[in-house]
């Protein structure tokens, strides 16, 4: 199988009327840019559109609040109350992979043993690896290109006055019962390289080669450990790690703005969760070694299959 590069990384709130304020942070603080709107309008509510997002360009990485809205603020609508089951903090709903050849990545998956989802009448565009089968990282396989993606112009790059200065997304971390079940899943069965292990301030971590970042599957050292409990509880994706090329500027810009840091500016370093819409982003100026240099791959690769 070719490698997918990452297309997008979501998660859920529960209300929409939370979204404006959300987009809001992040285009104030990480300096993202909005690549589309999908948005209540009465054509779209005549169509049954049942929420809405906005499709967030954070350096080159694609992220997207999603709440319900329309149809789906409806109880017993099933997307709405997909997104308020997974609208939690630090609770993500999962990424998008992208691939040339739709049959050819569900065969792939399926002679793997992963059950694949489709949406009627999307059958075309995408399926789902339902979160239960990779230890609570939904999969999206994607053959369709994002509306108003700017990756899609091989000539595009993000903007490099983005107040935090980040050069692209590092890696994509998900709490895991064991790094062995983790060599499993993503090496054993995905076929992603393993980069290396090394210790965590807050947990063991095995790194995991995909196309265009690295997974970080992290396991805690004791049962009360916010990993551990996340893994049992939660599941999933427990934080991003954007690359930055400066992080005593980014560390001062955000003390500037009044906003709590947790972790060290020498290593990795966050806007307290609490603060920052629920989420753990660290940043960095390290690179660990083995890692890739980060930056989207989508307009710089063929993906056939």
């Amino acid at each position: 199988m070719d490698p997918m590069p990452l297309v997008h990384v979501s998660w859920a709130l529960a209300d929409n009327a939370a979204r404006p304020a959300c987009d809001a942070f992040f285009r104030e603080v990480f300096g993202a840019r909005t690549a589309h709107e999908i948005l209540i309008t009465p054509e779209t509510e005549k169509l049954g559109l049942d929420r809405e997002e906005s499709l967030l360009m954070i350096g080159d990485t694609m992220v997207i609040p999603i709440a319900p809205a329309g149809c789906g603020a409806q109880e017993g609508n099933a997307l709405g109350d997909m997104l308020r089951r997974s609208a939690a903090p630090n609770r993500w709903i999962g990424i998008a992979l992208k691939v040339g050849d739709l049959t050819v990545a569900d065969a792939w998956f399926g002679q793997r043993g992963f059950k694949r989802h489709y949406d009627p009448g999307m059958e075309a565009f995408y399926f789902l690896v339902p979160r239960g089968q990779a230890m609570g990282l939904r999969l999206e396989i994607v053959k369709q290109d994002m509306p108003g993606d700017p990756r899609r112009d091989s000539a595009w790059r993000p903007d490099c006055e983005d107040p935090l200065g980040i050069e692209g997304l590092q890696a994509i971390g998900i709490s895991a019962p064991s790094l062995a079940e983790a060599r499993e899943l993503f090496h054993g069965k995905l076929d992603w390289p393993e980069l290396g292990t090394r210790a965590l301030p807050e947990a063991d971590c095995a790194a995991f080669a995909m196309a265009d970042t690295v997974l970080e599957a992290l396991e805690g050292r004791e049962q009360g450990d916010a990993v551990a409990v996340h893994a049992r509880e939660v599941k999933g994706i427990f934080h991003l790690v954007f690359k930055v090329r400066d992080a005593d500027r980014a560390a001062q810009y955000l003390r500037g703005r009044g906003l709590p840091l947790i972790g060290q500016v020498a290593d990795r370093f966050a806007i307290a969760p609490e603060a920052a819409q629920g989420r753990l982003i660290w940043l960095t100026e390290a690179t660990p070694q083995g890692y890739p240099v980060p930056g989207s791959r989508l307009h710089r690769t063929t993906v056939p299959g």
